[in-house]
């Protein structure tokens, strides 16, 4: 799981991906499936509309 100092000296634990398990861009306190940059771009290119 990645950690990272908020900027208030607080430190975030960031939730896994559930596709490839790199840390997300969200914290673990987010509820539901959550996906790194990556995995979400690839979500997105596979339930784009094609026309």
């Amino acid at each position: 799981m990645g950690e990272a100092d908020s900027g208030t000296g607080t430190v975030v634990a960031y939730a896994d991906c559930v596709h490839c398990s790199e840390p997300t861009e969200y914290p673990e306190s987010v509820r539901g499936a959550t996906l790194c940059p990556v995995c979400e771009w690839h979500e997105a290119q596979r339930t784009a509309c094609p026309g």
